[in-house]
C-alpha cells in the first residue's frame, strides 16, 4: 500500500534547483526540539511559497563535499548522488520550512525545525552547526492543495510534521474553520502557532510508553465527520498517514480530498 499521495497532489515550486546556504544561528527551542536558521549566499533566490513548503536537505560530512552535488534531482542524478563515497556523500534529509523572514539582520532567513530522537546525523548536526557552517538545499514545493471551495479542515500531526502543520495554519485564509490535532512527545514541547480562529488546535501530549501516532490517530477518529466539503491532510509516522486516511474514506471524505504522508515509520 502507498505511504503517501504527496506526488499526486504538490505544487511544485517554478524553478528548483540546488542553493547553498549558510547557518546563521541555533537554538534548542524545547526537549524535543532544535531550530536552525540558514541565509545568506544563494538564500536570495528562495521563493517561499508558505503552508507545507518542503525542501531537500544536504548536510556536508567532509569538506568540499557539497561541490560534487547535482543542480537538481532526479532518478540520474540521484543514482549519481549514490556513487559518492560514503567518507564525502552529504546527508541526505527532506525538512519543512518553519518561517521564513524577508528581512532580517543579515538578509532574508530561513528557520528549519529538527526533531531531537535517539543520535541520526541530522538531529546531531542540528545541535552542533556553528554560524557559517554551509548547507545546500533544492525546493520540492508544497503538498497542501485542496480542491477549490473548501474551507474547512481536518489537520493531523505527531511532531515530525509540527513545521507542517504550523505553516499550514499560518497561510490559511483567516474564514477557515476545522480542527488541528499535534501530537507530541511532551507538553514542553508546545509552540506558538498563528492560524484562523475558526480553526480548533488540539495539542496531544503523548503519554509515556505510547507508540508514536497512536494518540493523534485515536483524537482524529473520535471527530464526528464534518457535513460541509472539506480538505483533510495528515503527516508523520507511518501508520497514523495510512491509518487515518482509511478512516477519513471510510466515514465518507473522497479520497481526492485527502493527503496524507509517511514521513517516517516507528521501529
Amino acid at each position: 500500500m502507498a505511504r503517501q499521495n504527496l506526488t499526486a497532489t504538490r505544487i511544485k515550486p517554478d524553478t528548483a534547483e540546488l542553493l547553498t546556504l549558510r547557518v546563521l544561528r541555533r537554538e534548542r527551542i524545547s526537549p524535543h526540539f532544535s531550530r536552525v536558521t540558514l541565509g545568506q549566499d544563494d538564500v536570495q533566490a528562495f521563493t517561499p511559497m508558505g503552508f507545507d513548503q518542503w525542501f531537500r536537505l544536504f548536510i556536508p560530512v567532509a569538506e568540499n563535499s557539497l561541490s560534487r552535488l547535482p543542480r537538481t534531482l532526479n532518478a540520474l542524478s540521484y543514482a549519481k548522488y549514490l556513487t559518492i563515497a560514503k567518507t564525502s556523500r552529504p546527508v541526505l534529509r527532506n525538512y519543512t520550512v518553519r518561517a521564513y523572514r524577508p528581512l532580517g539582520p543579515d538578509g532574508p532567513e530561513l528557520d528549519v525545525d529538527f526533531v531531537l530522537h535517539g543520535e541520526g546525523p541530522a538531529g546531531t548536526w542540528a545541535q552542533k552547526c556553528a554560524r557559517g557552517d554551509a548547507v545546500a538545499v533544492l525546493d520540492e514545493g508544497i503538498g497542501f492543495n485542496p480542491a477549490p471551495g473548501k474551507n474547512h479542515f481536518l489537520l493531523v500531526a505527531d511532531e515530525s510534521g509540527l513545521p507542517a502543520i504550523a505553516g499550514v495554519l499560518k497561510s490559511l485564509p483567516h474564514a477557515a474553520t476545522g480542527h488541528a490535532l499535534i501530537e507530541l512527545p511532551g507538553d514542553e514541547d508546545r509552540q506558538d502557532l498563528e492560524a484562523p480562529p475558526g480553526v480548533e488546535v488540539t495539542w496531544l501530549p503523548r503519554a509515556r510508553g505510547t507508540a508514536p501516532g497512536h494518540t493523534a490517530l485515536a483524537a482524529a477518529q473520535a471527530l464526528r465527520t464534518p457535513e460541509e466539503p472539506t480538505h483533510a491532510w495528515v503527516v508523520g509516522e507511518s501508520g497514523l498517514a495510512v491509518n487515518l486516511r482509511r478512516h477519513w474514506v471510510r466515514a465518507g471524505i473522497p479520497k481526492n480530498d485527502i493527503m496524507f504522508c509517511g514521513y517516517w515509520k516507528a521501529r
